[in-house]
């Protein structure tokens, strides 16, 4: 009966620990109102047009064009990044391709997901998607590794005829992130997120003479930036520590015995 009771609290404590873990592989990315996501795209990085975690944005375009888009990712985020190209009514065949980059400008792999495809004459849009490796809170400056900040989202077309250049299309485009939790979190974290620059604004002082400075993005993750230092992987520590408390004293319990044997005689007889 002891040994049951021990297994029983273990299992107890097991459950309410995992509730917490559980919580956070559900998507952060909350609904968004689709009236306040932007209708147009930018055309560098610099000018690329700020879309929040969960809304569908969308612009108009032509072939051969640059889009461009940001958005936030914090640390323990997956980004998935989905694009539909709504293509002219005739048209050739032609590649398009969805490119993904760090608040560095580096170009982020594609975990999984079709970033290039090539559409048929007949088709008349085509889907493209890029899942991210999990956001980090620290790496190593040699290193590629996604980081909490800014990244951009450049959809465009590779290849196409000379005839098809310069045709109208429309394009949509949404961000969606699911939290991984303590299995990525990482012993470290950035100074600052990676938010450079996005535009040039001028400032005038008293003496009526300007200035040109860089304006920082101001978009970010709803609730704001983590502070990289909590995970679930305190709560697995803790429930680690307290199992294995148990079972030493599963373990004690087990091993000790009912006291001396029955048909023993005393010592001295």
């Amino acid at each position: 009966m002891r040994i049951t009771r021990v297994l029983s609290t273990a299992l107890l404590l097991a459950g309410l620990a995992a509730t917490p873990a559980m919580a956070d592989s559900s998507p952060s990315a909350s609904p968004s109102d689709d009236s306040s996501a932007p209708t147009q795209a930018g055309t560098s990085f610099r000018t690329a047009t700020e879309l929040d975690q969960g809304q569908q944005a969308t612009a108009s375009g032509s072939t051969g064009d640059y889009l461009y888009w940001s958005f936030a990712a914090d640390a323990g985020q997956r980004p998935t990044v989905k694009a539909t190209v709504k293509l002219p009514d005739t048209h050739a065949g032609q590649t398009w391709q969805l490119d993904v980059y760090d608040g560095l400008r580096r170009r982020q792999a594609c975990q999984y997901g079709a970033a290039t495809r090539t559409a048929a004459q007949d088709a008349t849009s085509l889907d493209l998607a890029c899942t991210l490796r999990t956001v980090r809170a620290w790496s190593e400056t040699w290193a590629n590794d996604p980081l909490p900040g800014t990244y951009y989202v450049r959809l465009t077309v590779v290849d196409l005829q000379s005839s098809d250049l310069g045709q109208p299309v429309s394009t949509e485009v949404r961000v969606d992130s699911k939290d991984i939790g303590g299995s990525a979190a990482v012993d470290g974290s950035l100074a600052q997120p990676l938010t450079p620059g996005i535009a040039a604004k001028s400032a005038s002082d008293d003496d009526s003479s300007s200035s040109t400075s860089a304006a920082l993005s101001s978009i970010e993750p709803d609730g704001g930036w983590s502070s990289g230092w909590w995970s679930d992987r305190w709560v697995w520590t803790a429930v680690g520590g307290v199992l294995a408390a148990l079972a030493g004293i599963g373990g004690y319990a087990l091993s000790r015995g009912s006291g001396r044997p029955r048909r023993v005689p005393p010592p001295g007889m």
